[in-house]
């Protein structure tokens, strides 16, 4: 079945409503106290997103005339992903957050260890449901979402944030980029590629597009950080300016920091003019991205 083309609000929601149904679909139903346990933290964690990257997935194989059966597992692999990383980034040992999504964090739910295995799970579920027989090009989608979600891609981020916390000299700009372009910003790559690599298509306008979404959307965090507020966000907000942390609005200042976005949304925007009108729905998600409250 042909993914049917939709405007930016009904595709989003389309993507978040696979996302409440299809992982109790894909997931293996658990039999004994302790994997029940350890299947409902994994549901808990893919609760409420807002599932852009799932989107990004389908668009993009709506783009290249993939079926929604071969987008509907692969959406879900990203956000498998995502939702590990967030579990994770939440623990004690790393930004030690209480809440997520507007409710408690997985570690706070249920303890430290469920929700390190958890996330260990919900990696390893990614991976799983991209390797079937009837994924189109099963193999490099998997060697991408690895390379995007390992030491090169997500997983570097994160260490060279950290990093940064600790460094006695502040990240410059082009440091606080090569941060985000890891942490944030590959998965949304991959995610904005994934039709292409499924069709066996060239990459390079959802590249580039993905690339300039990645880091207005690490933009528009680090301005909602500053603006937000934590019922509207569902997490907590100014913990980088209390831990006197370097981001692009401490770099640049607030207003600069919003200009960039909007420029870096623009060039998003003219990356996918191969597509012309086609590609309408994915220019309207880089808007809505320096348009959110969370």
């Amino acid at each position: 079945m042909l993914i049917e083309p939709l405007g930016f609000d009904a595709a989003l929601k389309r993507a978040q409503s696979l996302m409440q149904d299809a992982p109790m679909r894909y997931f293996m139903a658990a039999k004994s106290l302790p994997e029940a346990q350890l299947l409902l933290a994994m549901l808990y964690a893919l609760e409420g997103g807002k599932a852009l990257r799932a989107f990004l997935v389908i668009e993009s194989a709506r783009l290249h005339g993939q079926s929604f059966d071969a987008a509907e597992p692969a959406a879900l692999a990203v956000e498998c992903i995502h939702a590990y990383s967030l579990i994770h980034d939440d623990l004690p040992c790393m930004d030690d957050d209480d809440l997520r999504r507007g409710k408690p964090t997985v570690h706070k739910k249920w303890d430290e260890h469920t929700a390190v295995l958890a996330g260990d799970a919900l990696q390893a579920k990614a991976f799983e449901l991209l390797a079937q027989d009837d994924m189109p090009n099963a193999l490099a989608l998997l060697r991408g979402l690895a390379v995007a979600s390992g030491h090169a891609g997500m997983v570097g981020g994160q260490m060279m944030d950290i990093a940064a916390e600790t460094s006695e000299a502040p990240f410059d700009l082009s440091q606080i980029e090569a941060v985000q372009r890891g942490k944030t910003g590959a998965l949304i790559r991959w995610s904005a590629t994934a039709g292409a690599v499924m069709a066996g298509a060239s990459c390079a306008g959802l590249e580039t597009y993905g690339d300039r979404l990645g880091l207005a959307f690490q933009i528009w965090d680090d301005v909602l950080d500053v603006e937000g507020d934590a019922a509207e966000t569902g997490k907590a907000v100014g913990k980088d300016e209390d831990a006197g942390k370097a981001t692009f609005v401490s770099l640049l200042g607030l207003d600069a920091a919003k200009g960039q976005a909007v420029n870096l949304v623009e060039e998003a925007c003219e990356a996918l003019s191969i597509y012309q009108d086609d590609a309408e729905c994915l220019r309207e998600a880089a808007r809505f991205v320096i348009s959110r409250r969370k």
